[in-house]
């Protein structure tokens, strides 16, 4: 579990970062990406240490759809433990 934390963490601490201001920086492509990597990573560490969920799913899905990767979101927020049968999911 220590692995979800640390990456959770380094998520928290690199959007807190990179989104201080209203508009998007002059390399939003990049910060995006590297938050998406991250996210990408956060899943991976949930599944291993068996760390998921519904709610979890869909605060995955989110963030993803917070950086304009929706369809991704809906495909990753499986792995972190989303029920496919949420209502919240896009249809």
């Amino acid at each position: 579990m220590p692995e979800v934390m640390d990456t959770a963490d380094k998520l928290s601490s690199y959007l807190f970062r990179n989104a201080a201001g209203d508009d998007n920086p002059p390399n939003a492509i990049e910060v995006r990406d590297q938050a998406a990597q991250l996210g990408r990573q956060l899943v991976d560490a949930m599944q291993t240490a068996q760390v998921t969920g519904d709610r979890l799913g869909q605060l995955v899905r989110n963030l993803f759809e917070c950086l304009e990767l929706g369809k991704e979101g809906a495909e990753i927020s499986l792995r972190a433990g989303e029920n496919p049968n949420s209502l919240q999911r896009p249809i």
